[in-house]
């Protein structure tokens, strides 16, 4: 049915389904979408319509759309289906997204929230609400698949055959001992290949790598990054298994914490998307704006007290934006290259001294090519050898300094467990400025009698 619908027609057919109380027509258009496309539809739906479009979806479908809203049409969905619906909806949520989307509202409207929800079910999502955000207890689900070591294979796939449709995942089934501690993990590939009357103990992985419940969870993105993993179980105390952290979890945080680290080399601090209003926009901004502006009426107090330098010799005014603007740059080049490697690798006083020392020997490249190229161009210019010298050695040495400032700075933040992020791109460039414009004024005056 839907082969025959263009796309950009579903949401007006949907319309026409709902006003003509079609449900069987309308549930088979859906069952060809993916939740993602239901929930971008439902979004763009006139307001009076989403009422009956609720109407029409069974819990399920609910829930898998409300996973793909934002929080506050979230909170829209759960408030239109009344406290009963909303607990049925809500029991068939993940408990992690859940978790996520009640912290943020007061106790008396999350108690209102879980009071429709199974006693198991509600007491599973508090628990999770408990760990510390941004960790990995407040990822995990408890919707996977354990099985006692004493198990046989077709014990197990007996029970995976029960639980299939309650896991996220059924790729990894842990293996448990009496005491629920993971003492290992064996993969679906290994059950079918077995025979059903192996043990589950003499097939399976005894060295499981896992984390803990309050693991960072920039950290369980690392393990799943470099171990290839599409879940990792999550332990507490005496290794007792208590979730796991799935993939599509992870690429959500990679995206959030990308997008958080964005914000702060923008010097914007808070998140600015397409549809943020323009006062809004401009309030986040400004701080840090303002913060940059004042620190730049510095570098305009650099100038002026080179004002005789500057007024003798002209020409210097003409490389002074390509001095402060190349510094800046190498700085912003070098800034990215270590936020993305503080991301990606772990950081140990070896790893630390061979970066700083690579970007040093980048920017001796960086500075002799430039200074070379300059040195040439203020000579033919000009026709005057010192200053090119002036300008080519300021130029070398304010590079050498712009790319240390951004690898030195952030690994310096990072050292004293702050982000490296605040360490922006207008930050480090309006201090290079500073930095920049006193080698170059500096040389230029030492001199300025060749110059003349």
């Amino acid at each position: 049915m839907i082969q025959q619908i263009p796309e950009d027609q579903i949401p007006l057919h949907i319309i026409k389904l709902l006003k003509e109380s079609k449900k069987r027509e309308f549930q088979e258009l859906l069952t060809e979408l993916q939740p993602y496309d239901i929930a971008r539809i439902f979004e763009g739906l006139p307001e009076k319509h989403h009422t009956r479009f609720l109407l029409f979806l069974s819990s399920e479908q609910i829930a898998e759309l409300i996973q793909e809203l934002e929080n506050e049409q979230q909170l829209k969905v759960l408030t239109k289906l009344g406290i009963e619906k909303s607990g049925q909806v809500m029991d068939l949520m993940d408990n992690d997204d859940l978790a996520s989307l009640l912290q943020d509202l007061s106790p008396d409207k999350i108690e209102e929230l879980l009071s429709g929800m199974k006693k198991e079910e509600s007491t599973i999502v508090q628990n999770i609400m408990n760990y510390e955000p941004e960790t990995a207890g407040r990822l995990m689900t408890n919707r996977f698949v354990w099985i006692p070591h004493y198990f046989t294979v077709r014990e197990t796939v007996n029970k995976l055959k029960s639980f299939a449709e309650f896991s996220e995942t059924i790729n990894y089934l842990y293996v448990i001992d009496d005491e629920k501690k993971l003492v290992g993990v064996v993969s679906y590939r290994e059950i079918i290949l077995a025979e059903e009357t192996e043990k589950i103990e003499d097939i399976m992985f005894n060295r499981v790598v896992s984390v803990t419940a309050d693991t960072d969870q920039e950290d369980v993105a690392r393990f799943i990054e470099r171990y290839d993993f599409l879940a990792i179980p999550v332990v507490e105390e005496n290794n007792v298994l208590v979730g796991i952290v799935t993939v599509d979890d992870i690429i959500d945080v990679v995206i959030r914490e990308a997008n958080e680290d964005i914000e702060k080399l923008s010097a914007s601090g808070k998140s600015i998307d397409f549809d943020t209003p323009a006062f809004i926009a401009a309030y986040r901004r400004l701080p840090w704006l303002i913060l940059l502006l004042f620190i730049g009426v510095i570098s305009g107090t650099i100038i002026s007290s080179f004002e005789d330098t500057l007024s003798q010799v002209v020409a210097l005014a003409f490389f002074m934006p390509m001095i402060a603007g190349m510094t800046g740059n190498t700085g912003t080049q070098s800034l990215a290259v270590v936020v993305r490697g503080l991301i990606s690798r772990d950081m140990d006083k070896q790893v630390v001294i061979k970066l700083i020392w690579r970007e040093f020997k980048v920017s001796l490249i960086i500075g002799i090519t430039c200074a070379i190229l300059i040195f040439f161009i203020a000579l033919i210019w000009r026709q005057d050898p010192t200053l090119g010298i002036v300008v080519g050695s300021s130029l070398f040495i304010t590079l050498i300094i712009g790319t240390m400032a951004g690898t030195i700075i952030p690994l310096t933040l990072y050292k004293f467990d702050i982000d490296p992020a605040v360490a922006s791109g207008p930050l480090i460039t309006t201090l290079n400025d500073i930095l920049s414009l006193l080698i170059y004024f500096g040389i230029a005056t030492m001199f300025i009698s060749k110059l003349m």
